[in-house]
């Protein structure tokens, strides 16, 4: 059981406890309460009424337990419920009855006198006040409640009642979460006395910890607090050499303070407790002279005029932040200082530091999450990434989703909620349109598909435990039930935004709602595949280099269907995965869907018995960690679908006649370098693979032979066909990324995710490529895109299969080819689009019998002229240098010295260290390189091209004839 759903069982078992013997509470007596507002895990409300509005509350903080009522006639009104209230906050197992009590509420001391409690007036709270309980109003706690905050951490219960409105009403200028007297002491435990009107009802008492989407609603502007930070602030320049990660901003005492155009937040501030904290989402901003102004205040802010020590973690941010004239310097964490400056990457003291925040300190923090989740494959950074286990309980997260550099404009403190974008607002709109049929600004519409992926983050947070976490679970489940949603496919899209919305929290509302089996038909129209196999054994052998693989297993779970694996010893704890389902794409960004957003689950292997499932179902894998060396393991999958699944060299004919006709959705056939995902109906009619095999075997050795590489490639080539591709993500086969945390450079091979991009010197993304040049099978922008696995639409299925001699295969060779592209020798964004096509050319005219100009329309002799011609008009720019008019560059070459020269250059690079990054000195290495190989000075050619070859580079190669009569010569 999670820590998390601990809490909730816990609040649940306190919350029966507490209103044991009530039926109802009527609050219609002459008493105007406050609202109270709960954050973090412990803090449960006891009474809310019907606008969603939290009354009484409780929590725990330390070894001890407190409940607020939101106005001190309570404590006379309920006796009962203070009854219960004094019984549970004494504790399991604690035999002290002394119930101290403030004079101000001495009428609770005489109410206990019948009980077996020894009540105590007193005038105050002193120290030596030890165990039991305190009962006071929320206006005598004291400007200094250090030692009732000590006497609940270390054990005691506090009943604390008063309502903040009538002093908020008296002390315009103060701060009441901070300064209201009551909330240096209830804050701490997440529970805030706020100057909000509590509307009185009679309310029944539920069996359940009570809940509603009206709790949705936010309250406090922070308006004064943007106006300090933001003062002399009019604009945040992000530095060029930083990628950010977006903060989701999600509690209730949360709130941006530098977002994008679009209302992405990288800066952003909270109240904890009695302390405040702003996270920076990348740790280089906090050395930025020109943010000085901004952390003077920050610095300020979060000191609260106590003017203490700013003990700084980060050292090289010690001179930007002594500006703010307060004493900074160079520490680890201690419980002393008044501001605490570190790096969201910090794993020790998180819990101390979390205290030291809710009892009054104060936090910066900078840092991202999109590294982390990069070099953390399969782990949910939203809950092991240590920067979120501080911060999530703030009410803020760090997702993986990056944020450009550039320059933003500072946000508006006077701006209105409803004209920005705000995740719980947002969320509180969206409930009442679904609820009340309340009708949405246009504005609010275009958020949606944002507050959709922003759900989908939160709810992988997994706080159960944390009061307003259920409400956005339980409203989120209640709208799927209520919504009807279509079952979304090629012919039927969801266009709407509300419709995005419901999709993209569809798959972790089931994932962590309470009865996934009571939502199941809501979401699933049509009756799901039963299985057809039962406890199936599975032996396989493991030979892994570099990067993970999938493994595949040949069944296939329904959508909504879980089966139970027994896993062995060796794979426990030691970063294998099960995945379930093949597409991995996430179309979270796109307008219009024909498949929800995130269609597969991955679970870390944990134990030896793993419970996992799918909302969409899906194929089962097996994901193999790194440098994994194993024969023979033994997997038993309790209950499954079985798939057409061919293996050359394992499966026969005869099991093969048997298997095409199997159940599943979804069809493999593994070859000797590549498998292919493809759905069942493309293999059907497909009697003989070993035919098929034969072919894919050829092509993924010529695939090799270009590259210079060995046969038998380190992890099969995968490709996969999905109703609908992301077509943002772009794969080279090694892309070196610097840790900016480390310094140390990291090459990461193969597929990776759009987020980990980031820190290439030029990002790579697929781009629109003009209709012109577009190659076969390219007749839709994003028909295919390059990585682990390829991704294509199910058209291609049929081609991939039926494929034979002297028939293209243009678009899936050249996705092979993205594979096969390095940065050491490949000119962003010039060559991104061009050299991918040397593998096409090759593979049709080395494999399938046809010469470039069958191969594809683009290369007849005709339209490869009339290109050339068209650059040399335009001035031989590089700019116009790109995908056909630089294919041209590489084929002359071809035509001139044979493909063995491509192999011999790439076998070349194989060699080679230390490689330079820009495109200049890269193309100059090029041009050494295949002149070096072919024994004849290439210079002139390249420079004929407008390639920018330096003087130093044609003295090292002066030594070697000239080729003088190269193509380039006809055009002066």
């Amino acid at each position: 059981m999670s820590s998390n759903q601990s809490f909730k069982n816990q609040h649940e078992e306190a919350y029966v406890s507490l209103m044991r013997g009530l039926k109802e509470l009527d609050l219609q007596v002459p008493c105007v309460p406050c609202e109270l507002v709960l954050i973090g895990d412990h803090a449960f409300p006891l009474a809310m009424n019907s606008r969603g509005q939290v009354l009484m509350a409780a929590s725990m903080y330390g070894s001890g337990r407190i409940v607020v009522l939101g106005h001190e006639g309570y404590l006379t009104v309920f006796p009962a419920l203070v009854g219960n209230a004094v019984t549970w906050l004494r504790g399991d197992g604690f035999d002290n009855l002394s119930v101290w009590v403030h004079r101000n509420v001495s009428a609770v001391a005489d109410s206990l006198q019948k009980s077996s409690f020894q009540p105590k007036v007193v005038g105050a709270f002193t120290d030596n006040l030890t165990g039991g309980v305190y009962v006071t109003d929320a206006y005598s706690v004291g400007s200094n409640p250090t030692e009732l905050v000590a006497f609940l951490k270390a054990g005691g219960g506090v009943l604390i009642a008063g309502q903040a409105w009538h002093w908020a009403a008296t002390h315009p200028k103060e701060n009441t979460l901070h300064q209201f007297d009551g909330n240096k002491v209830s804050g701490v435990a997440g529970i805030y006395f706020t100057e909000r009107y509590g509307e009185v009802e009679n309310l029944p008492v539920y069996p359940e910890i009570p809940s509603s989407w009206m709790s949705l609603a936010t309250g406090k502007d922070f308006k004064d607090d943007l106006e300090f930070l933001l003062q002399g602030v009019s604009e945040f320049n992000l530095p060029p050499d930083c990628v950010f990660s977006e903060v989701l901003v999600h509690g209730p005492q949360a709130f941006p303070i530098g977002t994008t155009e679009d209302g992405r937040a990288f800066l952003a501030g909270a109240y904890y407790g009695r302390g405040r904290v702003i996270v920076v989402t990348h740790e280089g901003c906090l050395i930025v002279e020109n943010m000085a102004p901004f952390w003077r205040n920050a610095i300020r802010w979060l000191d609260e005029g106590r003017r203490g020590v700013v003990g700084v973690m980060v050292d090289s941010a010690l001179k930007v932040l002594s500006e703010s004239g307060l004493k900074c310097e160079q520490t680890n964490f201690r419980k002393d200082l008044s501001v605490f400056v570190c790096k969201a990457y910090i794993t020790e003291h998180l819990e101390e530091i979390q205290n030291f925040v809710a009892e009054g300190g104060g936090l910066l923090i900078g840092g991202h999450a999109w590294w982390w989740a990069c070099t953390h494959a399969g782990q949910n950074p939203l809950t092991e990434f240590s920067g979120n286990k501080i911060l999530n309980q703030m009410g803020l997260s760090l997702l993986t989703a990056t944020i450009s550099t550039g320059t933003y404009k500072a946000l508006v403190p006077s701006c209105p909620i409803k004209d920005t974008y705000n995740f719980r607002h947002l969320l509180h709109r969206f409930a009442a349109h679904v609820f009340k049929g309340e009708e949405l600004s246009k504005h609010e519409e275009g958020c949606l598909k944002k507050l959709g992926s922003d759900c989908d983050a939160y709810l992988h947070t997994k706080a159960h435990g944390c009061f307003y976490y259920t409400q956005v679970l339980a409203a989120l489940t209640d709208m799927l039930k209520r919504s009807d949603l279509a079952q979304v496919s090629d012919s039927c899209p969801a266009m709407t935004p509300k419709d995005h919305l419901l999709l993209s929290v569809e798959s972790p509302v089931f994932e962590f709602c309470l009865n996934p089996e009571a939502l199941l038909p809501y979401l699933i129209k049509e009756k799901p595949l039963m299985p057809d196999v039962y406890n199936h054994r599975l032996k396989i052998d493991v030979n892994t280099a570099d990067g993970e693989e999938l493994i595949s297993t040949g069944l296939y779970l329904s959508p909504g269907m879980s089966t139970y694996m027994i896993m062995p010893a060796e794979t426990v704890n030691k970063d294998w995965k099960i995945q379930i389902g093949c597409q991995t794409d996430d179309l979270h960004d796109k307008d219009e869907l024909k498949r929800p957003p995130r269609v597969h689950e991955q679970f870390a292997v944990t134990s030896d018995m793993m419970h996992v499932s799918n909302l969409w179902g899906g194929l089962i894998y097996l994901v193999a960690p790194p440098n994994t060396q194993v024969k023979g393991l033994e997997i038993i999958v309790q209950k499954a679908v079985t798939a057409p699944y061919y293996k050359s060299g394992v499966t026969t004919a005869a099991q093969w006649s048997l298997l095409r006709t199997a159940p599943s959705p979804w069809a493999e056939l593994e070859f000797e370098n590549i498998v292919l995902t493809i759905p069942s109906d493309a293999v059907r009619d497909l009697e003989y693979p070993e035919e098929v095999a034969t072919l894919w075997d050829e092509i993924m050795r010529a695939i090799a032979d270009l590259a210079a590489k060995p046969h038998k490639f380190p992890r099969k080539e995968r490709f996969v066909t999905d109703v609908q591709i992301s077509v943002g993500k772009w794969t080279l086969h090694q892309v070196t990324i610097t840790n900016k945390q480390s310094k140390k450079a990291v090459v990461i091979d193969q597929s990776i995710p759009n987020e980990c991009n980031i820190r290439m010197k030029e990002p790579k993304k697929l781009k629109k490529i003009p209709r012109a040049e577009r190659g076969a099978g390219e007749d839709m922008v994003g028909w295919m895109h390059a990585g682990y696995p390829i991704m294509a639409h199910h058209a291609s299925a049929a081609e991939v299969v039926g494929v034979k001699k002297a028939e293209q295969l243009w678009g899936l060779i050249r996705e092979l080819g993205h594979n096969q592209q390095r940065s050491c020798w490949e000119f962003p964004p010039h060559t991104t689009e061009c050299t991918c096509n040397l593998w096409s050319v090759y593979v049709h005219e080395e494999v399938l019998g046809l010469n470039r100009a069958q191969a594809h329309g683009d290369l007849t002799l005709a339209n490869r002229k009339s290109r050339v011609e068209e650059y040399i008009k335009g001035g031989r720019k590089l700019s116009d240098w790109s995908v056909w008019v630089a294919l041209e560059t590489y084929l002359q070459l071809q035509e001139k010295f044979g493909w063995d020269a491509f192999k011999k250059v790439f076998a070349a690079y194989h060699h080679m260290s230390n490689f330079p990054e820009d495109n200049d000195s890269k193309m100059n290495l090029y041009a050494e390189t295949f002149s070096q190989t072919v024994g004849m000075n290439l210079t002139g050619f390249f420079k004929a091209w407008g390639w920018p070859i330096e003087t130093a580079t044609e003295r090292k190669l002066s030594q070697l004839p000239y080729w003088n009569d190269h193509p380039m010569t006809q055009y002066k």
